[in-house]
């Protein structure tokens, strides 16, 4: 992995400097707790798919400040000697717990929290908000998709329609752990291991005298995976009929391919996936799959599922890579609590007009509670660190903007879960290394925990995130003295 010690603000490093001065002239330095979390669910979503921790863990490993780094920081006059000493021997050294990718995950609860010197934890922000943000939106984003597939296949086809190399690769590998079976993108398929899959293009077909001696050749060379592409001329007179007669050949050749059918690029696909069917079926080729692309996204899945088209494999390139319809996750990474030295914790609270962005103060964890009987999600609580939390006795939570609204789960009725995981110890990784594959199934056992009316696409049920007692309270005092400031 290339280094990215330098894909930061410019003022991280301003204030990284502030902080090692100020850290200097008093003999004693500081350190801080930094929640990231994000505010509202994207794309209109019940919910959101946490990615991005590899990348964010590779990135925390090789955080060195080169001698070409120093220089170009020396060069823009803006940093003194001493920190740029300083920087020559920098290591990450602090704590990182975060909820591991693929959970299930809504807003206000923190997904990463950095505990660290002030400077390293402050110097981190951005590309943590970079790289957690970007994957967490396009796992969300696969996770609409596959929703309204509804058990289809679905492969992610928007490499050359992505932002750049790096929104392809790890949108890729994103889009997996959403819930795509495959993805086009090759050099995603060696990074992380994932399946790749791809048919042909117009041109394939357009490079021969004939659709026919196109179709003939392509099967010829892969007649155990062989997707016909089949709208370059005329989907209905043309390219089904020719691709019928190749099946047909190859039928009589004693050849068997593992997945066989047609794709559909263009056009009405709720009709012409329909007569295709009509025609595939007819000619004895009921197994043959019929495949879609053509600017697809959730919403146009549904209308095409409610329509009754035909169509079981579906290709999704723009609107999912880019998440078209919502193009940025707005996470941020806020400050939650400081100690001097080795002094006690101090809550922090950053304070807004907008009651959704006051902060929650201090250091804190997530339990996910979930009903005993059916495994469903009922709640997530969000609570300091030092509280403890038992399902041997009755818990009522309550939402903490409209407190009225309360909910009393019995003792017995529910089980409980930790959602932070310890990434970084020290500055050491103790995460393990996780599988693609292992991280798609667990996204997918953690979506069944979820009840259906959370999954809808559209209006969908809002998931509670409460507060304790003790953190609510914490929060209004802190409130009230800071108003009174």
């Amino acid at each position: 992995m290339r280094n990215l010690t330098l894909l930061t603000d410019f003022y991280e490093l301003t204030m990284m400097q502030a902080y090692h001065h100020a850290a200097e002239t008093t003999e004693q330095g500081q350190r801080a707790v930094f929640d990231m979390f994000y505010r509202e669910n994207p794309c209109g979503n019940g919910y959101a798919v946490a990615a991005g921790l590899a990348q964010l863990i590779d990135y925390i490993k090789n955080l060195r400040f080169g001698d070409a780094d120093i220089e170009y920081l020396r060069s823009t006059g803006a940093f003194r000697e001493p920190f740029l000493n300083y920087l020559k021997n920098f290591r990450f050294t602090g704590d990182i717990h975060a909820v591991p990718e693929g959970t299930v995950v809504f807003p206000g609860e923190p997904l990463v929290r950095v505990s660290a010197p002030l400077a390293e934890g402050q110097f981190i922000e951005t590309a943590l908000l970079n790289i957690i943000n970007h994957q967490s939106l396009i796992a969300t984003k696969a996770a609409r998709v596959c929703w309204a597939a509804a058990g289809d296949t679905v492969f992610e086809f928007g490499l050359r329609r992505a932002q750049g190399p790096d929104a392809g690769i790890y949108g890729a590998r994103a889009a997996m752990i959403g819930g795509c079976h495959a993805t086009s993108n090759v050099l995603a398929g060696q990074l992380f291991d994932i399946p790749v899959r791809g048919t042909h293009a117009h041109s394939w077909i357009m490079s021969f005298d004939t659709e026919l001696a196109a179709f003939r050749c392509y099967a010829d060379l892969y007649p155990r995976v062989c997707i016909l592409l089949t709208d370059t001329y005329d989907t209905l007179k043309s390219g089904v009929p020719n691709a019928i007669t190749v099946f047909k050949e190859m039928k009589e050749k004693g050849i068997t391919s593992a997945l066989y059918g047609i794709r559909l690029d263009s056009g009405d696909l709720a009709y012409l996936s329909k007569c295709a069917r009509e025609m595939l079926d007819a000619a004895g080729f009921t197994d043959a799959i019929i495949s879609a692309s053509s600017d697809l996204d959730e919403n146009l899945i549904t209308e095409l599922k409610a329509q009754g088209a035909k169509i079981t494999l579906w290709g999704v390139g723009t609107n999912l890579i880019t998440s078209k319809e919502c193009p940025a996750f707005g996470g941020v990474y806020k400050m939650a609590a400081l100690s001097s030295g080795d002094g006690p914790w101090i809550p922090k609270i950053k304070l807004s007009e907008n009651p959704v962005k006051v902060t929650n103060p201090g250091i804190k964890k997530i339990y996910r509670l979930y009903d005993s009987t059916t495994g469903k999600m009922k709640a997530d609580l969000i609570m300091l660190a030092d509280e403890a939390l038992s399902n041997h006795e009755d818990l009522t939570i309550f939402d903490p903007l409209a407190t009225w609204k309360r909910m009393t789960l019995p003792a017995g009725s529910f089980t409980i879960r930790e959602l932070l995981e310890p990434v970084f110890v020290g500055g050491d990784c103790v995460y393990p290394e996780r599988r693609v594959a292992d991280i798609r199934e667990y996204a997918e056992a953690e979506r069944g925990t979820l009840w259906d009316e959370h999954k809808r696409l559209v209006n969908p049920h809002i998931m509670p995130v409460d507060l304790s007692q003790k953190l609510y309270d914490l929060k209004q005092t802190m409130i009230t003295q800071a108003r009174g400031r």
